[in-house]
């Protein structure tokens, strides 16, 4: 009997192990291979977006905000976010590969061993073990597709990488050269006006508006291509025909301030050459007064980029009016007075006007550290009539007399002054080579009471200044002028001299084209130059710093994008394999 028994469980057990393993194996492990599948692809796309869809920094990637500049630990080139295809893209996979594989590996895990106890813990064990094996199978073989589509997302990530970063090197590369022939077509040139420094700039140090971190790398770079994300989340442009120029900036060498619209605008230095006394800062404040008259009957601008130079003009202004001296310039090496002059239909420039002591000159030491000479291409040559040792000879007792009680003179002789700059001048690579000099006899309403002065009879006359210059024996002084600059002009100034002339001279030597009609009348516009207002700053605009930046939501949302149509198409090929088996 018992024999009977045990053949007729063996029987039952192969019927059933037949059954289990022809119809109930191939449908429920279709059935257990979608679920688990569609379960670990489904788990993974949910884990994905709650990683890439929020916009806080903080999340489950993590967007470290940038280290600033201002730290002494650790001082970082810029205080920026780095595009977000060079290093948080990786982050953001690797942050969603080591979130969800561990948990669906710890999922697989917990229904496996539920599975196992709940179907051959006992004796039911040796007939439910065809669909134990179907179910148990269909999870581990779920890991397939689920590592197929790893594989494929992976994928993902570096083709959206290489889309995107070829694109941003063509932006890098296009912007830049537009950069670089919008500088050259406008011979655009950037140097420091400070003391001590006056280096040339090749891109300035500039300031958040918002926060007030330096950037000292704000071009078109691994930072971004159009725009710079500061780490208070605001966008900087790259390039001065984005906007960069509406910034302000600052000398990389010595972190002085440089004018407003640096780089949009060529500045032009123009050092004021003379020994002491000679007249220079007279003849700058002169200048400045005929510009800025000019200006006002063109309906332009002459405005001073520092308040300290604007109210030095309006005292001598002053000081003019009251028939006095102007101060002697200090010892100190001179801060460039910066003059911001824009004349609708003539031209725009920043004019760095550099006015030293004429004691700078006396020494070929003193000499040298006016490194500004290094950078300009237009020179003014200030020269004393009566510190001319031919001149000084030719003089009278009551002449003396006269010079002495309305002036003061120089001891120096213009032609050592002359020979120090030009010595200095050769030490450049171009050797010293200048496109425009002019020379600038001043004094000359003094001078035409003297008998020598007289042989001069029109001052604004540059052939008729050379030649009366020529006849005092300074051929030597005509000849080396003639050989250092492509344009020579000599002219005869004095306070009474017509405004209008002294802005031509001024305009030719600094390349504006001002005209030489007397500007002295007419016009409209403040009387004396005020300080330079920012032309349209640039708008602080952007997300909060505890947000990610809205090109690393663009690339998160492209990824996620991508990564939506790969989870679809996996969905419907693993169901596409599916159905058909379940149906047989």
């Amino acid at each position: 009997m018992q024999a009977i028994l045990v053949a007729l469980l063996v029987v039952v057990w192969l019927g059933t192990m037949w059954v289990g393993f022809v119809f109930v194996f191939p449908v429920v492990f279709s059935v257990a291979l979608v679920v688990a599948a569609a379960g670990a692809i489904g788990y993974y796309y949910v884990y994905a977006c709650r990683a890439l869809v929020p916009a806080p920094a903080k999340g489950l990637a993590p967007v470290p905000v940038p280290a600033s500049a201002r730290s002494q630990d650790a001082p970082v080139p810029d205080p920026a976010y780095r595009h977000y295809l060079l290093t948080q893209v990786w982050r953001d996979w690797w942050a969603i590969t080591r979130g969800i594989m561990p948990k669906i590996i710890t999922i697989a895990t917990v229904a496996l061993t539920t599975v196992t106890r709940t179907l051959v813990s006992g004796i039911w064990g040796f007939f439910t073990f065809p669909l134990w094996l179907a179910i148990c199978s269909g999870i581990v073989l779920a890991a397939v597709p689920a590592a197929l589509l790893g594989t494929l997302l992976t994928l993902l990530y570096g083709a959206v990488v290489t889309v995107g970063l070829a694109g941003w090197l063509v932006c890098v590369l296009v912007l830049g050269i537009v950069e670089r022939v919008f500088m050259a077509y406008g011979r655009i040139l950037q140097t420091c006006p400070h003391p001590f420094c006056y280096e040339k700039v090749a891109l300035p140090v500039y300031e958040c508006p918002a926060c007030g971190e330096r950037h000292r790398r704000l071009t078109p770079n691994s930072f971004g291509a159009i725009r710079h994300v500061c780490r208070c989340g605001t966008r900087l442009p790259t390039t001065i025909p984005l906007g960069r120029f509406r910034l302000t900036a600052y000398c990389p060498h010595c972190n002085g301030r440089l004018p407003e619209r640096i780089g949009r605008v060529r500045v032009e230095p123009l050092p004021f050459v003379g020994g002491p006394a000679a007249g220079k800062t007279t003849f700058m404040f002169l200048a400045i007064r005929a510009l800025h008259a000019r200006a006002r009957a063109g309906h332009g601008t002459v405005t001073f980029v520092e308040r300290r130079h604007a109210q030095a003009y309006a005292g001598a202004v002053q000081e003019f009016q009251r028939g006095g001296r102007l101060a002697k310039t200090g010892p100190e090496l001179p801060l460039a007075t910066m003059v911001d002059v824009d004349l609708p239909g003539a031209g725009h420039r920043i004019l760095y006007l550099f006015d030293p002591a004429g004691e700078h000159f006396t020494g070929a030491t003193l000499v040298e550290s006016l490194r500004y000479l290094d950078h300009g291409e237009a020179l003014l040559f200030v020269m004393d009539p009566f510190a001319l040792p031919q001149v000084r000879r030719t003089l009278t007792g009551e002449e003396n007399e006269l010079v002495a009680q309305a002036v003061a003179s120089s001891d120096e002789d213009p032609a050592d002054t002359l020979q120090r700059v030009l010595n200095e001048l050769r030490s450049r690579r171009d050797r010293g080579r200048q496109k425009r000099v002019a020379v600038v006899v001043t004094k000359s309403d003094l001078l035409a009471y003297t008998i020598v002065g007289r042989h001069l009879e029109d001052p604004a006359s540059s052939a008729e200044v050379r030649a009366w210059l020529e006849g005092l024996g300074l051929g030597n002084i005509i000849r080396a002028l003639d050989q250092l600059a492509s344009e020579v002009r000599y002219f005869g100034s004095g306070l009474s001299t017509e405004p209008g002339l002294v802005a031509e001279l001024l305009g030719w030597v600094t390349g504006l084209p001002v005209g030489g009609e007397n500007a002295a009348t007419g016009g409209t516009g403040p009387e004396l130059p005020g300080t330079a207002p920012l032309r349209a700053p640039w708008e602080a605009r952007g997300r909060d710093s505890a947000l990610v930046p809205a090109s690393y939501q663009a690339g998160r949302w492209a990824i996620l994008a991508g990564m939506s149509i790969l989870t679809i198409a996996a969905l419907v090929s693993t169901a596409a394999y599916a159905i058909p088996v379940i149906i047989r």
